[in-house]
């Protein structure tokens, strides 16, 4: 990254890398630039908080709308998350995979530029400040389910080096003006060298959403996307959260919660209750089936994203039969006790403890509950233009 400082530092800007369709082209920011487009980060500006640092919404002077993550902290876990996740949104070209749109590297900022995404994130539609408008429809849903499987089998068959995506939850799937979804945040990626088909490493990530033997022996490979994938199918279908408090500050996982409805086969009792009974009852026992065969305990079990595409397209890949049965995957008490500690570093010999941001789950975009009152900073300098005339 030592490349891009001196760039930073002046008011040069670099012209551009082109993506591999010739489209999208990411470059280096100056600082200056992105400083006018967020109104100097400005509060008003911002998107939302996390344990990685602020995001905020900006304005190019070209008129394009971005989302600037600004790095908080420049200690060796953040510079590596920062090179990490620049090294792989440079590589990354999909419909369904938020790209680089550039970056600033000074002595002194970190900051990741992409574009920004008006109907923002799963999670916000789901359980954040739109759950209640429910603009998720069915067909919504299975674009949403379709899409970001598409962008993962990408990452996982069609780019070389393959990545591992280690972070698929609610708030990392980002949602366009079409509700199109974007899977986004590669701070935790991991790129798999040919050949190679699991590795052990600390554990990152959000409780919930984590392979068992990568929650308990730090065991990666492409099957614990899969998994979290099979997590995330599950909430999209029934509107629940991944792990939910009970009275008594029991805590059950939507696998607890979702399986004895599936050994019965009262599938219409899992569908988002929101949904009104508005949804297709044969799509959404081929989600539940999807979901099931993605989340079971062994991972040579799992399909791998090719075959979880075919199935939620209503097409039975080979040698899969209907699961419809859902064995749930207990966490320690141990891993519990942390619910949903994302951003933070747990492996086996560093079991509890750990400050847990709840604004960190909330992935790329942060918490948007400023939305209505971001500013444009060049519409503000018209505006200033004008009255002076």
């Amino acid at each position: 990254m030592g490349s891009a400082c001196s760039c930073c530092e002046s008011d040069k800007v670099d012209e551009g890398v082109p993506s591999r369709d010739g489209h999208s082209p990411w470059r280096i920011f100056t600082f200056k630039e992105l400083h006018i487009a967020t109104n100097g980060f400005s509060e008003d500006n911002k998107l939302g908080e996390g344990g990685f640092g602020s995001v905020y919404w900006g304005k190019t002077s070209d008129g394009l709308q971005i989302a600037v993550k600004q790095l908080k902290s420049m200690n060796s876990k953040a510079e590596m998350e920062f090179a990490v996740e620049v090294e792989v949104l440079g590589r990354v070209r999909h419909k369904n995979l938020l790209g680089l749109r550039g970056y600033c590297a000074s002595a002194e900022q970190r900051l990741i530029v992409y574009d920004y995404m008006p109907n923002l994130s799963l999670l916000s539609h789901l359980h954040g400040q739109f759950a209640n408008e429910v603009q998720l429809d069915w067909k919504k849903r299975m674009k949403v389910a379709i899409g970001s499987a598409e962008g993962l089998l990408y990452l996982h068959h069609e780019v070389t080096p393959h990545i591992i995506h280690r972070d698929i939850k609610a708030s990392n799937v980002l949602l366009d003006s079409n509700f199109d979804p974007l899977v986004a945040d590669f701070g935790f990626a991991k790129l798999i060298p040919d050949g190679v088909s699991h590795m052990t490493t600390r554990v990152k990530g959000t409780l919930g959403y984590l392979a068992p033997e990568y929650a308990m022996w730090g065991k990666v490979s492409e099957s614990c996307d899969v998994y979290s994938f099979g997590i995330l199918l599950l909430e999209l279908v029934t509107g629940r959260k991944p792990i939910e408090k009970l009275p008594g500050g029991v805590k059950r996982t939507i696998t607890e919660w979702a399986e004895p409805y599936i050994e019965k086969g009262r599938f219409r009792e899992l569908a988002d209750p929101k949904l009104r009974g508005n949804f297709d009852e044969e799509q959404l026992k081929q989600f539940i089936n999807a979901a099931a065969l993605c989340v079971q305990s062994e991972p040579e079990r799992r399909p791998n994203m090719k075959e979880v595409v075919e199935l939620l397209k209503g097409n039975e890949p080979k040698g899969k039969v209907m699961q419809l049965r859902l064995k749930s995957v207990k966490y320690g008490d141990d891993l519990v006790s942390m619910d949903q500690a994302s951003d933070e570093d747990y492996d086996s010999d560093a079991k509890g403890g750990g400050r847990y941001d709840e604004s960190d789950a909330y992935g790329v975009f942060g918490a948007m509950s400023n939305v209505q009152r971001m500013h444009d900073p060049y519409k503000r300098y018209a505006d200033r233009m004008g009255k002076k005339g």
